[in-house]
């Protein structure tokens, strides 16, 4: 229906311009209107006729009597746009114009994205978001507006930004805490807010240390409890790596950290030196001297 509407109206508009103006028959129309605002279009004449309007998304009609305003009730206009005025007397168009109906510069919405969801502690700028701000009925508010951001982290810190919003958007970086655990991200222009919840992990291990210890014919090797650099427990399932040489031969051992620890059961060898590492870090060397 409102597509039918829209043709009429182009058609109507066409024929106004190419006809003349009756006689003290006119309309004024404002040249911009916030969306979702009454207004109202002043005719001149006598008689009844049809006010037609139409824009991007709506069509509306008005029965008036010439010499009177037409009036629009708060909400009518709602989608932010270019619109189309044709006055009818008849089936004759008799006056045309044009407004736009620009958003309301009160924020009602945010449409927030924080990424990623999930990351280690301790990184510069690793946590990144963008905000776009709409009035209350949808309409991308381009005017700049302050956008204000807080990163709350588990060890009680928070990081504040203030950003103007261009075209409409606004972003941000901030860094992760050094505390793992569910931080809180939150946006606000106006009364408008939007939070996320940010998953901070721990680091990779930062320092390791092992000991070893005989057990029977086999060497207990077993780490302290792993960090990382934060002083974070790094999750259990992190890889850990043990390797024994002796004579010119090398073997290796990974085993998930459990516990907060790795450990594992290696050859008793005289001589023989154990290394640890996990991923690009490495701990300590033990070489084993047979029972001291």
């Amino acid at each position: 229906m409102r597509g039918g509407i829209s043709f009429v109206l182009g058609a109507l508009a066409l024929a106004a311009l190419q006809a003349s103006v009756a006689a003290g028959e006119s309309m004024t129309i404002p040249k911009q209107v916030t969306a979702g605002s009454a207004f109202s279009i002043q005719t001149t004449g006598s008689g009844p006729a049809v006010l037609y309007v139409a824009g991007p998304g709506q069509a509306l009609s008005r029965n008036v009597q010439m010499g009177e305003p037409a009036s629009f009730a708060s909400g009518a206009l709602h989608q932010a746009g270019h619109y189309l005025a044709v006055l009818v007397k008849g089936s004759s168009p008799v006056a045309d114009g044009s407004f736009d109906v620009v958003p309301a510069n009160q924020p009602a919405k945010l449409s927030f994205l924080a990424k990623p969801s999930r990351l280690p502690v301790g990184l510069r700028n690793g946590i990144s978001g963008s905000v776009y701000v709409f009035d209350a009925y949808g309409n991308l508010i381009t005017t700049p507006l302050p956008v204000s951001f807080a990163l709350s982290t588990p060890s009680g810190a928070v990081q504040k930004r203030v950003v103007t919003t261009q075209n409409g958007a606004a972003s941000t970086q901030m860094d992760s805490g050094a505390k793992e655990g569910a931080a809180k991200f939150i946006a606000q222009a106006g009364a408008a807010t939007s939070t996320r919840v940010i998953e901070q992990v721990p680091g990779d291990p930062c320092t390791l240390q092992m000991s070893v210890q005989p057990s029977g014919q086999q060497l207990s090797v077993q780490t302290a409890p792993v960090r990382d650099c934060s002083g974070n427990a790094v999750p259990d399932g992190t890889i850990v790596s043990f390797t024994e040489k002796y004579n010119g031969i090398q073997s290796t051992v990974d085993v998930p950290i459990k516990r907060g620890v790795a450990q594992v059961e290696m050859p008793a060898r005289p001589g023989a030196t154990i290394s640890v590492a996990s991923g690009v870090v490495a701990g300590n060397e033990i070489r084993w001297e047979g029972g001291r």
